[in-house]
């Protein structure tokens, strides 16, 4: 397993990856330590290392987004090692929701087939060790309002990923 950093229109990124896919992609933070210290979340960091081609591929497509191309990276493949059942649910769920759309936490987890589930659909976004592959910023709280965002920035670098894209809030074109 390793990982690397790279550089987007948002900042710097960190992914991690091993034999069966990417195990966590980082959004900025303030310095590249803190990058790898909240991509690691506290464990130990991962050795750098050029990433394999199927990374860079990967890597490459989420440059492009962060610039404000439609990439679709519901291909990229993940490791979802370790998550818990529910979580992996609610991430497939959100992969499918495209660059330019949005969806809430309500209609995710009435997709999930328990429309009670809101709140826990939230807490398995916050947890998204997967930011942008696994597009937890396209979701919002209900009547379009932003909800939370646990990458650096909060709710800013979330607004900010969503006007890059173009997102539409139901039947708006854009956010404002």
């Amino acid at each position: 397993m390793h990982s690397a950093l790279f550089d987007t229109a948002i900042g710097r990124c960190g992914i991690a990856w091993g034999p069966h896919g990417i195990t966590s992609l980082q959004l900025p933070e303030p310095s590249d330590a803190g990058t790898l210290r909240r991509m690691f979340r506290g464990g130990a960091a991962l050795p750098q290392a050029e990433p394999p081609p199927e990374v860079q591929s990967a890597i490459e497509r989420i440059v492009a987004l962060l610039q404000g191309e439609p990439i679709d990276l519901r291909d990229v493949a993940l490791d979802f090692d370790g998550i818990p059942p529910f979580h992996q649910r609610v991430y497939e769920v959100s992969r499918e929701i495209l660059a330019g759309q949005t969806r809430t936490y309500g209609e995710v987890a009435t997709q999930l087939g328990d429309p009670g589930a809101s709140r826990a659909v939230g807490q398995a976004l916050g947890a998204n060790p997967f930011a942008v592959i696994v597009p937890c910023h396209r979701v919002l709280a209900a009547g379009g309002r932003s909800g939370g965002f646990s990458a650096g920035g909060g709710v800013s670098t979330k607004l900010r990923i969503l006007l890059i894209e173009q997102a539409q809030i139901g039947s708006q074109r854009g956010l404002f």
